[in-house]
């Protein structure tokens, strides 16, 4: 058996939201050794009480390094206690290499956390909070001894006021007792058949998991492994934080803004932040805020009475310098300019003295979603432009092995890819403070799911689940990136949280689940033969290309590096199909036997190597005739209509070989250039069922006098066709069947299509 090392980060750093210093506490501080991490179980017994063996355990008295931000399995894999998940059939639950919490009892992933942490010298004197911005799922936390409070939910940050039990002078000890979800659910079990692979799909096993607001893909699906995780991501899967403030702390800025369509000017923002007395005496205070380094400047005097929480509003009526007149707006991708003004508030005591500052970033746009279209297909608009979205469909990392490194791999690849349009479906999770920035700056836009689907049953703790949604809203509201929010995927009905995310938003639009009003089911996800794309027959639900699709995609193999790293050489040639198809969500995707047909067209492979080489064009191929089939139909006004497609899927959560653009270990694949090809902003294409070419814009900007010629090569290069005239691009459009080739009788049988388009310099 193989393992993965994970290696533990480490970090100390410092917050420009804070006033003064933060203090990240993660696995390892390289520079004083201070905030180690260590776990042990909470018992050494099973919910039935029975004393487990000592060799599936970890015994009471021992303490083990502990990775944090992250799982309790990823640190008993890290500690050698159990095989590495992603390799080869280890993580397969019949082959009992890692007990599944549904089998032992929710005890037996049970465990207690715990670090040393010392406090920076300007703490001295002032409140000192700690935050969690992420546990799964409840945890008890005491600190020196002494119990500050609990949490529950995946999804929500919590806060704590320490002061009066930290120690300024020595060394603080931070326990958590974290237990795993409370309704685990069963995985499915894998059918034991010749090739390993199942006869149905498995999404979130028994769908029990769905009673908790948790990460519902952890109990199984058709993507991932079907059996799911077996600790089901128990742990402190992010950060927790210790900063300090005065008696006056600020939360949850926020700008929202008003911009006038169609003329974009002038932009009305209103501004707001909480404003928390964390004393039990009555405080008072100039609350201050400046938008862009003192361009715009907004002040009020506060009172606050003990304790009080109070959400103070600035509104363009009652402050006409939050009126901005020919304001810089923020686009997506290819669109325009990704602009982010940036908001600061402090708060300053009646002494003069700064108690706290926050800031955060925000774009002036206008993003919304309607169904004006022929057939009522749901269509988005940005500033007033009609949007054709090229998106994809988000899968957090399966064990949550995320990190800053991980997100901005990913997030530059799509990117590159040319994608402009992510999804977050609603059995992961929601992403990073981080993963969000990077959106804003990269121009893409994020479609939000919370966490509910229709193979999982609804939470059972409505107050918890709305608590978790409330704060991931807050957390997330100011990004420009973030377009639009759907309660669940593909369920009816479902909890409605409308009333919700407008009182706590109010700026995005919303529906209650994904696969209505105007969005409907996708597919095919499989291998088909490219040449059906064209006449788009390949799905059996009928035709597909068309409205707004949730869902259309295809797999390829990844490189031959990535597949040595996920199984032994022996299974790698000839394929295993057992392992394979385990790697392939259990056969739903790659579907080995149909890809071999499709490889074995450019002959039989003798070894891997050769095999993989060739899977990689079968692959690429495929996804750039999806690409380009849904360029071909923007905004079709024909017997159909055209919005907007997101493909099934977007990253790889475990190593498998159903790939995507990239594989699990960030290294692309050809899919990738050719997706980017295929979504350049301006991109010439062949089709190649009517042996036409097409031009496709996607710029808010029209071209006149381009150059289009197409070339036509026999194998051994000799020229046999080439044609080439000028036309006029208008903005945001396809120009469909603009060549008509009449293929030479002499072409033989492998020949080489070269499309150019040049504008009319050359």
């Amino acid at each position: 058996m193989k393992h993965f090392l994970i290696c533990l980060s480490l970090l100390l750093f410092y917050f420009s939201s804070n006033l003064f210093s933060a203090i990240n506490l993660q696995s390892v501080d390289s520079h004083h050794g201070a905030f180690k991490w260590l776990m042990k179980r909470k018992s050494d017994t099973s919910e039935s009480g029975a004393v487990l063996s000592t060799t599936s355990y970890v015994p009471d008295n021992e303490w083990l390094p502990a990775i944090v931000p992250g799982t309790v399995l990823n640190s008993l894999v890290y500690n050698k206690v159990y095989p590495e998940p992603y390799y080869g059939l280890n993580n397969k639950k019949s082959e009992n290499l890692i007990p599944d919490i549904a089998d032992v009892g929710r005890e037996f992933y049970h465990y207690w956390f715990r670090t040393t942490f010392m406090l920076p010298e300007d703490f001295k004197g002032r409140r000192v909070w700690m935050r969690f911005d992420g546990i799964n799922y409840e945890a008890t936390i005491w600190l020196n001894g002494k119990k500050i409070g609990e949490t529950a939910g995946m999804f929500k940050r919590t806060y704590f006021d320490i002061t009066t039990v930290a120690d300024f002078e020595g060394k603080n000890v931070l326990s958590v007792d974290v237990l795993p979800v409370e309704h685990p659910g069963k995985t499915y079990t894998m059918i034991n058949n010749n090739n390993g692979a199942i006869n149905k799909t498995s999404h979130g096993g028994d769908g029990e998991i769905g009673k908790d607001v948790t990460m519902l893909m952890s109990a199984g699906w058709d993507f991932t492994f079907p059996d799911g995780i077996r600790d089901r991501n128990t742990g402190i899967w992010r950060d927790v934080i210790v900063f300090s403030t005065g008696a006056v702390t600020l939360r949850d800025p926020f700008v929202k803004t008003d911009l006038p369509l169609p003329k974009l000017t002038p932009s009305r923002q209103t501004v707001s932040v909480n404003v928390i007395n964390a004393t039990d005496k009555p405080q008072t205070g100039i609350l201050r805020g400046a938008i862009n380094d003192n361009s715009i400047i907004i002040r009020r005097k506060i009172f606050l009475k003990s304790g009080e929480v109070k959400e103070i509003i600035f509104r363009p009526e009652d402050y006409p310098q939050l009126i901005i007149r020919n304001p810089r707006l923020w686009w997506p991708r290819n669109k325009g300019e990704q602009y982010l003004y940036r908001l600061k508030f402090n708060f300053s005591m009646s002494n003069g003295i700064k108690s706290d500052q926050i800031e955060t970033r925000f774009g002036i746009r206008e993003i919304t979603a309607n169904r004006s279209t022929p057939d009522k297909s749901l269509i988005f608009y940005v500033n007033g432009k009609r949007l054709f979205i090229r998106g994809s469909n988000w899968i957090p990392e399966a064990m949550c092995r995320t990190s800053k490194l991980r997100t901005y791999a990913e997030l530059k690849y799509t990117q590159q890819a040319g994608i402009n349009m992510l999804r977050l479906w609603g059995g992961g999770i929601s992403e990073s403070d981080y993963f969000f920035d990077l959106c804003d700056e990269l121009g893409i836009l994020v479609w939000h799911e919370f966490w509910m689907t229709g193979d999982t049953k609804l939470p059972v703790n409505i107050k918890l689940y709305l608590a978790n949604v409330k704060d991931t809203i807050k957390r997330i509201r100011s990004h420009p990136s973030v377009a639009y929010y759907v309660s669940s995927s593909e369920r009816g009905p479902a909890l409605d949280i409308s009333t919700l995310v407008n009182q706590v938003d109010g700026t995005r639009n919303y529906q209650p689940q994904a696969e209505c009003c105007g969005v409907h089911a996708g597919g095919p996800y499989k291998y088909e033969n490219p040449m059906q794309y064209y006449d788009d027959t390949v799905s059996d639900r009928g035709s597909r290309i068309y409205g707004f699709s949730l869902k259309y995609g295809a797999p390829i193999l990844p490189t031959i590096d990535c597949l040595r790293e996920m199984m032994d050489p022996s299974d790698l040639w000839p394929i295993n199909k057992k392992v394979w198809n385990y790697l392939d969500g259990g056969g739903s995707y790659f579907m080995t036997t149909k890809y071999d047909n499709a490889v074995n067209q450019y002959g039989l492979s003798s070894n891997i190597v050769e095999y993989a080489k060739k899977a990689q064009l079968v692959g690429a191929v495929t996804y750039r005739s999806i690409w380009e089939n849904w360029n071909y139909n923007k905004f079709n006004y024909g017997d159909r209509f055209c919005s907007g497609v997101l493909f099934w899927y977007h990253n790889s959560p475990i190593r498998q070989v159903c790939g995507r653009m990239w594989d699990w270990s960030l290294e692309p694949t050809a899919a990738l250039y050719y997706t980017q090809d295929a979504l350049e902003p301006l991109h010439a294409q062949y089709n190649f069922l009517k042996n036409t070419v097409s031009v496709y814009n996607d710029y808010y900007q029209a071209f006149a006098n381009c150059q289009l010629s197409i070339r036509i090569f026999n194998i051994d290069m000799s020229e046999k066709y080439y044609e080439n005239i000028f036309i006029n691009i208008p903005e945001d459009c396809v120009l469909n069947d603009v060549i008509t080739v009449d293929l030479p009788d002499d072409l033989s049988k492998v020949h080489f299509i070269k499309l150019e388009l040049k504008d009319n310099n050359g």
